[in-house]
């Protein structure tokens, strides 16, 4: 969320960065809306000091015996009493407007940040380690793990629909070893304090990462069972009874306003609860910079991405994530983002992958980021590079949102947090990345050596022993 003070105070650079994430300019019309928000302020102020302005001159006139006064005046009161809920009211409707128009304008890149509309003007940073050699024609993720008899994408379907799959035996071990392994290296090198996260939660949690209202398709959403149970006949009974087109679209109008207030959302990604363990909250100073991780299950509706990666794991709608949530000073945010992203490349490191650093350009970075850093994978059997994790710069934008601030020690000002995530990293995506890299001839999966204490010592994962034929 943008502060519409600062907006007014900078209407040519906001309209700048706009422009630079493809948009057009918005400042004026902000600043129109805030000019009437002011202005009916002003009006319902000024009718509130009058009433009670007049309210006193009442007295004053009774006591002098002055009653016609008395009585001119009890009616402005009168008039003015009636007036004002409806002055407060245009007020409440021109800030309502006003919010809701700065809710759904993306953050501002940073002046560093590559410009471009798309991923083709992403820039690359760094990359650490080379492909390897196979003397083989490597597979892909979903060929080696339905060979391996362990990667079963049937029977999710059967379970769940499209985009989930089964994993079992030695992968589900491994995946499980990976999650493991990040959050050790995470919370007993790197500092971050670990969490166990609520995976439901409500719409102005997700508000405060700014998933909604912009990206309210892409999530999941979970409605309890007592509502259905006892209105769901009600419901039902009322769209039933909708004779033309009006009357229907009122209550399906109504049916999901109902359902929109009870439910709750099913969490993207740990970034959602662990970037809203400080909303509505105001830190010292010397607690910053906070950092937490947590390695949760995610969910994602996809809802923009038919006909992409509909075969394996690389777009699933259920997927387990590491997630690192920073809160920081604004001075501290720009080192803090370097720190996070060396956090999550160690993960890579130490499972000795392939891979790259880009940073993204304007018109590829999400909707609450000012800079952000993706880390691309190097995937053999697909042979390309595939992202892993997003490390995101987010100023103050999230903040604002949450209501989250700092009272700074020198000058005991109360200011806006700055906020950081990244993946460190997705779960899901390094055991793709682990399978393909180390893939031997004849299918079976080599452990990375960091692994083996959270395999059990296993150091081959190879097929599934087949019950034999009776």
């Amino acid at each position: 969320m943008h502060d519409i003070k600062w907006i007014r105070e900078h209407e040519e650079e906001f309209d700048r960065g706009l422009a630079r994430r493809g948009l057009p300019p918005e400042a004026r019309k902000l600043i129109a809306l805030d000019e009437r928000r002011r202005a009916a302020i002003q009006k319902a102020e000024a009718a509130l000091a009058r009433r009670n302005a007049a309210s006193k001159e009442i007295g004053a006139a009774k006591k002098s015996n002055e009653e016609a006064a008395a009585q001119a005046l009890m009616a402005e009161v009168a008039r003015l009493k009636a007036e004002i809920p409806a002055l407060e009211a245009e007020e409440k409707q021109v800030s309502k407007e006003l919010d809701e128009a700065l809710a759904q304008i993306p953050n501002l890149p940073l002046d560093e940040v590559p410009d471009g509309k798309d991923e083709n003007a992403n820039v690359e940073h760094h990359h650490f380690g080379a492909k390897r050699d196979y003397g083989f024609a490597p597979r892909q993720h979903f060929d080696l793990g339905e060979a391996l008899g362990q990667m079963d994408f049937e029977t999710a379907a059967k379970l769940s629909g499209a985009r989930f799959v089964v994993l079992k035996s030695g992968l589900a071990r491994l995946e499980r070893a990976l999650g493991q392994f990040m959050l050790d290296l995470h919370t007993g090198e790197h500092g971050y304090t670990e969490v166990n996260p609520p995976l439901l939660v409500r719409d102005e949690t997700m508000f405060g990462t700014a998933q909604l209202p912009k990206l309210e398709e892409d999530q999941f959403w979970a409605i309890g069972g007592e509502i259905f149970a006892s209105r769901g006949d009600t419901y039902l009974e009322e769209i039933g009874q909708s004779t033309d087109h009006v009357a229907l679209q009122m209550a399906f109008t109504n049916v999901l306003h109902v359902l929109k207030r009870d439910r709750l959302g099913l969490i993207p990604t740990a970034e959602v609860p662990l970037t809203n363990l400080v909303r509505e909250s105001i830190l010292d100073e010397a607690a910053l910079p906070m950092r937490f991780t947590a390695c949760t299950p995610c969910f994602r509706a996809e809802a923009g991405a038919a006909g992409k990666d509909t075969r394996g794991m690389i777009r699933q709608h259920q997927f387990t994530k590491v997630e690192l949530v920073s809160i920081a000073t604004p001075e501290q945010s720009r080192d803090e983002h370097e720190r996070m992203l060396a956090c999550a490349e160690e993960v890579l490191r130490r499972l000795d992958l392939h891979y790259r650093v880009v940073t993204l350009s304007t018109g590829d970075m999400g909707f609450a980021a000012q800079k952000t850093y993706d880390i691309e994978v190097w995937l053999p059997g697909q042979n390309a590079y595939r992202e892993i994790s997003s490390c995101s710069q987010c100023g103050a934008f999230q903040a604002r949102r949450m209501n989250a601030r700092y009272r700074a020690k020198d000058d005991r000002q109360v200011r806006h947090v700055h906020t950081l995530n990244g993946s460190g990293v997705a779960v899901g995506r390094a055991l793709i990345a682990v399978m393909e890299t180390y893939q031997q001839q004849g299918g079976s999966i080599a452990v990375p050596d960091v692994l083996q204490p959270y395999m059990g010592g296993v150091k081959t994962i190879e097929p599934r022993a087949r019950p034999e034929a009776q």
